[in-house]
């Protein structure tokens, strides 16, 4: 991929962004319309704000079952120490102010034509329009790893509680003991997340356990951004970080946890913090409410993100069949306002436009040290793609100003998103 300047991408991106999500009009003073958004993550939390930003007369409510929320988005940076749970915690008052509704509940039932959603609590709702962020939900890929497993082995790939514990992990592990990640299939949520994670532990492990390691365990023969990832392995953490590829004997098939053991095929590792990440497939409710193709994905139109499968049903972020868009907060940020502008055109009866969606993703990989990659992406005969020359990656070998610019730029990005999303 060519490099670009952040100004160029900027320029193309604020353009895009404005074809998407911000060009429409307010309008006030219709008849009232019925919105369910389920899940208060990036893309449900983003797509509340904006419809009730365009149409105050769209009713909108969100029904989340956490009071509060973990961003997953730059959490590896809790598990390193160079950043607090709390900073990562963001609550729904934001979108309260905006006159979103939010339900404290957990979704049991969706019914497609009967245009009503249900929940554990035993409420219902009726709705012109559902949109659903479920984010994503864990496959059986790996014997052995179960719920109770995963209170031994953490996955930290839902940020809260598992982060915590993960950490704590970390601190209490000897010097000299090995950390194992598992890093799962493709596609999984945030495809460089497993590679940060081993970076930010390295961190961690230089400055307070010199004598630890990590090993990347990988399902997969490559993985996102892999020749920045690796340089930064080699000028960081030589000795610290290793990666075992699939070819290589690192796909992980099983686990014990009551012994903290690691299984590839018939090799045995025995380590001292185990963080099993595995497949990944769209939350249960939208399995539950046959939302998932084959692959346990779901699939929209590209235009409005209503799923191909159940009318007058969206669904966004992680869940979605959005490719090439990787699983990302990011991306599920600007599917969240094309779905957003898309259902306030089709709420008035008018014809959804032509989206524009972006992606962007920063890496902290080591001490003022940051990689990016970005990119817009537009519908063309009816499939998302790329646009070609809009975005790019870090250069290899790029000088330190330029790398610890992106560490500057990774941390206001996240402050903007998180405002942007629940503020």
């Amino acid at each position: 991929m060519a490099h670009f300047t952040r100004r160029k991408f900027l320029q193309v991106a604020g353009g895009a962004v404005a074809v998407s999500s911000l060009g429409f009009p307010a309008i006030v003073g219709a008849a009232s319309k019925k919105v369910v958004i389920i899940g208060g993550g990036v893309a449900g939390a983003t797509a509340a704000k904006y419809i009730r930003m365009a149409d105050s007369s769209v009713d909108v409510t969100v029904i989340e079952p956490n009071k509060q929320y973990y961003t997953c988005f730059l959490s590896n940076e809790v598990l390193s120490g160079h950043r607090k749970m709390e900073s990562i915690t963001v609550t729904y008052d934001g979108l309260k102010g905006h006159g979103v509704n939010v339900v404290h509940d957990t979704v049991t039932d969706i019914d497609a034509a009967g245009k009503t959603v249900k929940t554990a609590g035993g409420q219902s709702f009726a709705y012109d329009r559902c949109i659903v962020a479920p984010g994503v939900s864990f496959k059986d890929n790996i014997e052995g790893y179960d719920e109770a497993a995963m209170q031994t082995m953490p996955h930290a790939w839902k940020a809260g509680e598992q982060t915590v514990i993960l950490r704590k992990q970390l601190e209490a592990m000897p010097d000299g003991g090995v950390v194992a990640i598992a890093a799962p299939p493709n596609p999984f949520r945030c495809p460089p997340g497993p590679y940060e994670r081993a970076c930010q532990i390295g961190m961690y492990l230089k400055e307070h356990k010199p004598k630890s390691k990590v090993i990347i365990l990988d399902a997969k023969e490559k993985f996102s951004k892999q020749g920045l990832f690796t340089q930064a392995f080699e000028r960081y953490y030589k000795g610290i970080v290793e990666w075992v590829g699939a070819d290589k004997g690192g796909k992980v098939t099983r686990v014990d946890a009551k012994t903290n053991t690691i299984y590839t095929g018939d090799t045995a590792h025995k380590v001292a913090v185990a963080n099993i990440i595995p497949a990944q497939q769209a939350g249960a409710i939208a399995i539950k409410a046959g939302l998932t193709d084959e692959k346990g994905w779901c699939p929209i139109d590209g235009r409005s993100f209503e799923s191909t499968i159940h009318k007058g049903v969206h669904v966004i972020g992680d869940a979605s069949v959005a490719a090439p868009l990787p699983k990302s907060a990011y991306a599920a940020n600007s599917e969240a306002k094309v779905c957003a502008a898309a259902v306030v055109d089709m709420l008035n009866g008018r014809e959804p436009g032509d989206p524009s969606l972006v992606n962007t993703c920063y890496s902290i990989v080591g001490p003022n040290d940051a990689i990016s990659v970005a990119m817009v992406y537009a519908l063309k005969d009816g499939k998302l793609e790329k646009v070609e020359g809009s975005g790019g990656l870090t250069p290899m070998d790029s000088p330190p100003e330029m790398r610890a610019r992106g560490v500057q730029y990774a941390e206001s990005w996240f402050e903007n998103i998180k405002n942007d999303s629940w503020g």
